[in-house]
């Protein structure tokens, strides 16, 4: 029988899934020892893996070890305002390009996820998964890859803004307008509809982070 697991080989995606899950956090140190016991892989590959996340800024150099990053207030400020845009083109271009069915599929998930709406760490899963959806609806291969990016970025942030009072059933609304707008096939409200849903997460974790400082 087949695993699900990602192949073995495949260091770089192992421990990149292991940063987007929140196994590691940042500021948590990567041992190449520890790293290739976890995931039964050899160092090199592990190696060869640390050194390409660190290119890519997802580590970061402490003394002789390697951690996690993290983002600065002005970084994550930088990333939302690239995110807004790039997933606002997403939806209008899955407003034109979106099949039926993958717009059906979008609704179906804004129903299921009604049910998480006390688990902000499942939330934040589907959440991801929700995006993804989008970003695959709009039949675009090179804004999909920058989106990719953009995404392995948001691995960085510690907390979910989820998981503050209310926000899942407000973020769920705000899904619902998205696929409204993408049913309709109304481009400039489906971009609209998904800047204000980044924006308003974006607001939501400045108030978190205000909170815990």
């Amino acid at each position: 029988m087949p695993s699900a697991r990602p192949a073995q080989g495949d260091a770089y995606g192992l421990i990149l899934d292991a940063i987007d899950l929140g196994t590691y956090k940042p500021g948590d140190r990567l041992v190449e020892s520890e790293l290739a016991e976890r995931f039964g892989v050899s160092r090199t590959p592990i190696r060869e893996a640390l050194q390409r996340l660190e290119t890519q800024g997802l580590l970061v150099r402490d003394g002789r070890s390697l951690i996690v990053a993290s983002l600065d207030h002005n970084e994550l400020a930088e990333l939302y305002v690239v995110r807004a845009e790039l997933e606002g083109l997403a939806a209008r271009l899955a407003a034109r390009h979106a099949t039926a069915e993958e717009v059906k599929v979008l609704g179906q998930m804004v129903q299921e996820d009604r049910a998480k709406v006390d688990d902000p760490a499942a939330l934040s899963r589907s959440n991801r998964r929700f995006h993804r959806q989008i970003h695959l609806a709009s039949h675009n291969r090179f804004l999909i890859q920058q989106l990719d990016l953009v995404h392995r970025s948001m691995a960085l942030l510690a907390t979910t803004s989820l998981a503050a009072e209310g926000r899942g059933e407000e973020a769920l609304a705000e899904h619902q307008a998205i696929v409204d707008a993408m049913a309709a096939r109304d481009e400039p409200g489906a971009g609209e509809a998904l800047r204000r849903h980044i924006s308003a997460a974006f607001e939501q974790r400045l108030r978190l982070d205000a909170a815990q400082d």
